[in-house]
């Protein structure tokens, strides 16, 4: 079964780019396109696709709002959402994580990153374009957050804590097994138990986390 794909995108030329870049991809079927955020978030609901790639940057329904409205923590039943910016310093990106995106790329990011985020959100994993993952979150979790920051319910075993690292990292599941010597059941087993004590929803919201706390600092946990 192929990964069924809309795209949201303002400018028509990178629109129908990325939709022919994803189509020309194994497993991928793009299902649907839109030119801003409200028309995105009416073909997400007809169609339910499996995900939905959305820019930044729209007129009206920008890709955070139609992000919130798809996949927010108010939503019953959340769509994958991966957003795609320009800048990799871009505010909107750490407010889109916010808002429910299961993961970020920058637009030069290419074919096989572009087709191997499609398939972790999919999958129910989450990528985030790794020149940016620690850079990014902590520029904006850096500053103290607005709200008092969650405590884990119970205290995090060391392995627990390796994981978290590796996750606000970058890295997939795959490489925190490889990293850590472990099985990949292993690390799916930490990552539900992690989610569990911290109170989030996914691995973008654990890593944000873990910078808030300041458990990591650049991608690596604090000593």
């Amino acid at each position: 079964m192929s990964v069924r794909v809309i795209v949201a995108d303002d400018q028509e030329i990178v629109r129908t780019g990325l939709s022919m870049i994803l189509d020309a991809q194994p497993g991928i079927e793009v299902v649907g396109a839109a030119p801003d955020g409200r028309q995105a978030v009416e073909l997400a609901r007809r169609l339910r696709p499996d995900v939905c790639l959305f820019d930044i940057r729209m007129p009206g329904t920008d890709g955070i709002e139609a992000t919130r409205l798809l996949a927010g923590p108010g939503v019953a039943d959340p769509l994958a959402v991966v957003v795609i910016t320009t800048f990799d310093l871009d505010e909107y990106v750490y407010a889109a994580l916010r808002a429910g995106a299961r993961g970020f790329l920058l637009k030069d990011a290419g074919p096989a990153l572009l087709a191997q985020a499609v398939h972790a959100a999919a999958s129910g994993d989450a990528l985030i374009a790794p020149s940016v993952t620690a850079r990014l979150i902590e520029a904006f979790t850096d500053v103290e957050p607005a709200g008092r920051v969650v405590q884990p319910i119970e205290p995090l075993t060391e392995r627990e804590e390796q994981v978290l690292a590796a996750v606000a990292g970058g890295r997939t599941n795959s490489e925190v097994a490889q990293e850590l010597y472990i099985t990949l059941s292993t690390v799916k087993s930490h990552i539900a138990s992690l989610m569990a004590k911290i109170g989030v929803r996914n691995r973008v919201e654990m890593a944000i986390w873990a910078y808030e706390t300041k458990r990591v600092r650049s991608g690596f946990r604090q000593q």
